[in-house]
């Protein structure tokens, strides 16, 4: 990364320019100093307490980052909607985890991407921005390094990272529009399913019915909240749980996994600032339930 001095950040130390200047994070810049990271100011190494002057041309290369043993490069086809040095978008498939676990060690996206940074000679781990469950189609931000990832993660807290998503769900909708908010915590006893509880945590769901047939209905959800299984979780309280959906009450006559699909995306770049827009079209599985209503 690299920035060109201008003469209103004259006179300020390099810590204080990328802390209060380019969302550096404490934790960031001090790995930077001891984790093999450089700092130059026009082609020669400086600390973090050197001077900046109008015109310098200031460099900074983070250190490289180790991956767990339990991640291991393997090449698969991910979609790669777009890709810069900072960050890539994914158009997910459905059946296909985001990161290795018990059940599923390998053919997930941190494995695809492992091996596709080591093509590119990349020496990251992977940063996800925004997860989905592993039978979840659609669009997916991840951050190249540590540094996009922290400004990406305060973005999303901030709520400028922007989902919208299409959901198939039984039954007719009495209300076409409307917000679900309902606490979300882990259901006692499973470590996977999540229920509406009042300890819960606090989860907000909108939704804009689109289509309504006789047995299900589309809807066009946005998230303002992001808890583990939301969507799924909240539509299943109000008696209307995600086709295909068995952990929540959803049937599979029409579907073989949960049918939601993250079809937008949208966030500020974390180093350029530009707006980023991203769109996916609904997937084959998806589409078919809506041409047989």
């Amino acid at each position: 990364m690299e920035w060109t001095i201008k003469k209103a950040h004259e006179g300020m130390l390099i810590r204080e320019f990328l802390r209060e200047e380019q969302g550096f994070s404490r934790r960031i810049v001090k790995s930077i100093k001891f984790d093999g990271g450089r700092i130059m100011v026009n082609g020669k190494t400086q600390t973090v307490r050197y001077s900046l002057v109008a015109g310098d041309k200031l460099t900074v290369i983070l250190p490289e980052e180790q991956h767990g043993d339990h991640m291991q490069p393997e090449q698969l086809d991910l979609a790669i909607m777009y890709e810069d040095a900072d960050i890539i978008v994914i158009n997910k498939a459905a059946g296909m985890a985001v990161i290795p676990s018990l059940h599923h060690p390998t053919g997930t996206v941190a494995n695809g991407l492992l091996a596709h940074y080591s093509k590119q000679d990349i020496h990251f781990t992977i940063h996800i921005v925004t997860r989905l469950d592993r039978d979840t189609s659609g669009l997916m931000l991840v951050a190249k390094h540590r540094y996009s990832h922290s400004i990406l993660a305060e973005s999303q807290k901030m709520g400028e990272v922007k989902r919208h998503y299409q959901a198939i769900v039984q039954g007719k909708m009495e209300q076409k529009k409307g917000t679900i908010n309902k606490p979300i915590g882990r259901k006692p006893g499973s470590i996977i399913e999540r229920e509406i509880r009042m300890d819960g945590k606090s989860a907000i769901t909108h939704y804009l019915v689109e289509k309504q047939a006789d047995a299900f209905a589309l809807a066009d959800v946005r998230l303002e909240t992001g808890r583990t299984h939301q969507i799924r979780v909240h539509f299943s309280g109000i008696g209307h749980p995600l086709c295909g959906d068995t952990l929540y009450g959803g049937s599979k006559q029409f579907i073989d996994r949960q049918a939601l699909h993250c079809y937008q995306l949208s966030f500020n770049h974390p180093i350029t600032k530009e707006p980023f827009y991203f769109s996916a079209n609904m997937p084959a599985d998806m589409a078919a339930i809506m041409q047989n209503k």
